[in-house]
């Protein structure tokens, strides 16, 4: 198979790394890519949002499967046009999409489906924002509508910072997608990952994972696209593992397919579990980042059979083999994110490093440049590492980290606490 992966961060370094594993994909570009993936596969300068473009990209390279990383593409509604094009599509509709590039159309799919999930309101204008907060208190949560690079969420823990917050994002923080907003009452419990892979019929369970949203070790600081990720999740038992598909995913999936936007791709369901019991938070349409990486670390070959298997109908006759080992990745950021970074600092010491099915250092923001490889984003690398353990996997990330020769990262030192601590 030829395969095109959409998307050059972190994510598509995972994915291409798995995808290579497989004997049945022949040949694998990557646009636009980046360093990491550079060394794997080819890269190509494609604007990944322009559907035309890509669908005539993909005819020129006989491409029989593209993947689409990234939710922008998605939302810009490129699986649609390469469907037209009789491509084969890893990645959901552009109708379908709005389960992430609308928050509140999610949450009225929740309430059509009975889905258990934070109680909502949505909001077009600033002081009716603003009065909802006074009324309600803090701690809360204020949400941008629209798609903001997984930095529109805030959870104010003061009426003051919830205001800010609505201010910065009526104000325009993040363009378009804060022009409308829905706060939520704040949840309490553990937070966690699932993913599963959906046809528009079957329901494929394919893992669950934890991030770590905020900068700082014990989960202090603003909140970022992710510092770091295991699999699997405890708190992820098969009762609770039970309850999210019996009562979350499923019923939303044949909601979908009523409104006439049956969902094909991977569905990552972020929820809060309580006392055993699930509730949304919310749905992303694409594999998040950087828990992708550990699930494509755990998975390896298999993933690129999964895929083929949801894009072409038949995850009915799919299956996933899980090893009973453990993953985690480190985010090696750049001094300053999320806020205000610097570009362009070198990066030595990834040279001499084990690459292999249980360590690799996954690349996200990063450009070669003259023979340098540099900085090139927010967060740059992933140090992942597979184990028998999650201990043993930690340690092996972390001694990855400690081989990067990158004095302008900085990384959390603290990943994968809450499961330890269980333990």
């Amino acid at each position: 198979m030829n395969i095109l992966i959409l998307g050059g961060g972190g994510r598509e370094h995972a994915l291409a790394w798995a995808v290579m594993q497989n004997p049945k994909c022949d040949k694998l570009i990557v646009a636009p890519g980046n360093a990491g993936i550079a060394a794997i596969a080819t890269c190509a300068k494609l604007d990944i949002e322009d559907g035309g473009a890509v669908a005539q990209f993909a005819e020129a390279e006989a491409i029989d499967m593209v993947i689409i990383g990234p939710e922008a593409p998605l939302a810009a509604g490129v699986a649609d046009r390469l469907r037209d094009s009789g491509l084969l599509v890893f990645g959901p509709s552009q109708a379908a999409a709005r389960l992430e590039a609308s928050k509140s159309f999610t949450k009225e799919v929740c309430d059509a489906a009975h889905a258990p999930t934070a109680g909502y309101r949505h909001f077009t204008h600033l002081e009716e924002a603003k009065a909802h907060v006074r009324a309600e208190g803090a701690p809360i949560v204020v949400k941008a509508d629209g798609l903001a690079a997984g930095k529109g969420v805030i959870i104010a823990e003061t009426v003051a910072q919830a205001e800010a917050a609505l201010d910065d994002m009526f104000g325009g923080e993040f363009g378009t997608a804060g022009a409308e907003v829905v706060i939520e009452e704040f949840m309490t419990g553990e937070e966690a990952s699932f993913f599963v892979l959906v046809d528009g019929e079957t329901v494929l369970p394919i893992g669950t994972a934890q991030d770590h949203k905020r900068i700082g070790d014990g989960d202090t600081g603003p909140n970022t696209g992710g510092m770091g990720a295991y699999s699997p999740a405890p708190v992820m038992t098969d009762d609770v593992t039970q309850k999210a598909l019996e009562q979350i995913v499923r019923p939303t999936m044949v909601e979908m397919a009523k409104r006439g936007t049956p969902y094909q791709g991977v569905l990552y369901v972020g929820l809060m579990i309580e006392e055993g019991q699930p509730r949304l938070v919310e749905y992303n349409v694409r594999f998040g980042d950087p828990e992708c990486q550990v699930l494509m670390m755990r998975l390896g070959a298999q993933a690129l059979d999964l895929m083929h298997a949801c894009a072409d109908g038949r995850l009915d006759q799919a299956q996933v083999t899980w090893a009973e080992d453990h993953a985690m990745t480190v985010v090696l950021a750049a001094n300053g994110y999320p806020g205000a970074y610097q570009k362009g600092t070198e990066i030595l010491g990834l040279e001499a490093m084990a690459s292999d099915s249980s360590h690799m250092v996954f690349h996200a923001g990063t450009k070669s440049e003259a023979g340098k490889l540099l900085a090139n984003g927010g967060r740059v690398l992933n140090a992942t590492a597979r184990g028998a353990s999650l201990q043993q996997a930690r340690d092996r990330a972390y001694a990855l980290v400690a081989r990067v020769d990158w004095p302008d990262g900085v990384y959390r030192q603290d990943i994968g606490w809450r499961a330890l601590n269980r333990d």
